[in-house]
């Protein structure tokens, strides 16, 4: 086995939207036909699992006590996932089987904060089917805050999978430098950066992190069109009414340890994009410039980073 080589797969699907047992089933598929192409590790957009809350910027969102807002948030939560109760089970069993590694982005409803409150969440799941890390979304940008609630840094961790270190962040916390400097001193070196779609996003972040982090990107978004709303959504003619014909479209793309395109920004269609990357490239990079190692002074800056799961409540056997 040649450990300093990996082949990637970026899915830039759409979800069937809201819908989590026929996402969960295009997941799958998707998987499928990376594993065909010998991928070991494959990458999802931001919240795929069941999708963006698109209704938002559509249905007046942020009117106070709407009713339609309320159904469609019930809707939401009824197709989050509660990781706790094995809603991921199917892919864990997946990725043991055909020993591939993932990163998911799912809207989680978890039962350690209640089991009422909506996260995006990135969660990990290693080439033994074990989720090894699930990231809550540490600020909701935006009209996003109306249906998703703040995470917490218990998911800031980095993985090894053969001689990469791979990390994650979920869309615009790719911009926070604390996040990605968290990413950067635990020896990231194959950085997924996930989003829920578009180029106006991924062109710029992407080779700046592979940049400044001497590593690969892989930028992986969704795509979601007009045609993609299932008829029996909720509203379904009040969001088709103010919709755009492209809600997003994709901007899938990987750069480089130099900050290179290695693929450019992928719009307009569904797909699955492919890579080998080599890890010699990271260490050929990092001879000039690493920005936690010798191009750093923790001396004069240091950065602290708290990754306990974060709860209301803290209970103590006597």
């Amino acid at each position: 086995m040649n450990n300093s080589k990996i082949k990637v797969a970026l899915a830039q699907i759409s979800p069937v939207w809201l819908d989590k047992t026929a996402t969960l089933e295009k997941i799958l598929s998707a998987l499928k036909d990376a594993v065909q192409e010998n991928a070991e590790l494959v990458v999802f957009g931001e919240g795929l699992l069941p999708g963006y809350p698109f209704w938002l910027a559509l249905t007046d969102g942020a009117a106070w006590n709407k009713k339609e807002v309320k159904e469609l948030h019930r809707h939401y939560a009824l197709n989050a996932i509660c990781i706790e109760k094995g809603e991921l089970d199917a892919v864990c069993a997946f990725a043991k089987a055909e020993k591939i590694s993932i990163y998911l982005g799912v809207i989680e409803r978890p039962e350690d904060r209640g089991g009422h409150s909506l996260y995006a969440s990135m969660v990990y799941i290693d080439q033994n089917g074990v989720i090894q890390s699930v990231h809550r979304k540490l600020q909701p940008t935006y009209d996003e805050r109306l249906t998703w609630s703040p995470g917490d840094g218990n998911g800031l961790e980095t993985h090894k999978l053969k001689d990469f270190t791979v990390s994650g962040l979920n869309c615009w916390e790719n911009w926070m430098p604390l996040p990605r400097a968290a990413m950067y001193a635990q020896g990231t070196n194959l950085h997924v950066a996930c989003w829920p779609g578009s180029d106006h996003n991924t062109k710029d972040i992407t080779r700046f992190i592979a940049r400044e982090g001497r590593c690969y990107v892989l930028s992986v978004s969704s795509t979601m069109f007009k045609t993609d709303f299932p008829a029996n959504t909720p509203y379904i003619d009040e969001i088709l009414k103010n919709a755009p014909d492209v809600l997003t479209n994709g901007g899938s793309c990987i750069a480089g340890p130099d900050g290179e395109w290695i693929i450019e920004p992928q719009i307009g269609k569904e797909e699955i994009i492919y890579a080998t990357l080599d890890f010699n490239r990271v260490l050929e990079e990092h001879q000039n410039f690493d920005v936690v190692g010798h191009y750093s002074r923790p001396d004069v800056t240091q950065l602290h980073v708290n990754r306990e799961r974060q709860s209301t409540v803290k209970f103590v056997k006597e």
